[in-house]
C-alpha cells in the first residue's frame, strides 16, 4: 500500500511479543502498531517509524494467523455465517516515543461457507492467507468469503491509510 501510493519506506521488523500485548486487551491493535514503531524507532532515532497491525474478532474471540491449514479450515468454518470485526491500527514514532496512531474498525459479513468451498479456496490460496489473520486477502479470491464489508478499504487491507499519509503530509514528510 505503501509503495503504491508514492512512500518511500524501508522495512524493518521489531521485536514485539504480540502475545504480550494482546494479553493486554482493551485496544489491541493500536496497542501492537504503538509497540511496534517504538520498539524499531530506538534504533533509528531520527527517523519517522510506521508501525501497523490488525486483529480479528468474531463473537468477541480475538483470532490469530493460523498455525497451518488444519487451522485455517478450523478459523474459516467458525467464521461462516458471522460478522468478523478487523480492526486495523497505524502509529508513527520517533526516537523511541510514540507521537501519532490510528485505529479504525471494519465490519465483515461472512456468508454461510460449505465444508467443500473451504477447502477449494484453502487449495486455492495457501499459503498466502495463512500469513493472514482472517485467513483471507480482500485483493484476491478472499472477496468471495463475504456477503457484505462495512469499513474503509485500506483498513480491511491492513492498514487506515488515509489517516496515515495525512499524519505525515503533517510532519512534512509528504508534500501537501
Amino acid at each position: 500500500m505503501l509503495a503504491a501510493a508514492g512512500v518511500e519506506f524501508e522495512i524493518v521488523p521489531s521485536n514485539v511479543d504480540e502475545r504480550g500485548v494482546k494479553a493486554v486487551g482493551v485496544d489491541v491493535a493500536r496497542e501492537l502498531a504503538a509497540a511496534k514503531a517504538i520498539n524499531v524507532s530506538g534504533k533509528y532515532p531520527q527517523a519517522w517509524v510506521i508501525g501497523s497491525d490488525s486483529v480479528v474478532s468474531v463473537d468477541g474471540h480475538l483470532f490469530d494467523k493460523p498455525r497451518d491449514r488444519d487451522e485455517a479450515a478450523e478459523h474459516l468454518r467458525l467464521f461462516s455465517g458471522k460478522s468478523m470485526l478487523l480492526t486495523s491500527a497505524v502509529a508513527l514514532a520517533r526516537g523511541g516515543q510514540l507521537d501519532w496512531s490510528h485505529g479504525e474498525t471494519a465490519t465483515l459479513n461472512v456468508r454461510d461457507l460449505s465444508d467443500e468451498y473451504i477447502e477449494t479456496y484453502l487449495d486455492a490460496e495457501w499459503p498466502a492467507v495463512g500469513y493472514t489473520v482472517g485467513v483471507f486477502r480482500l485483493e484476491a479470491r478472499g472477496v468471495q468469503l463475504f456477503s457484505s464489508i462495512d469499513g474503509d478499504y485500506f483498513t480491511v487491507l491492513g492498514m487506515p491509510l488515509l489517516p496515515l499519509l495525512g499524519a505525515l503530509r503533517e510532519r512534512g514528510q509528504l508534500s501537501a
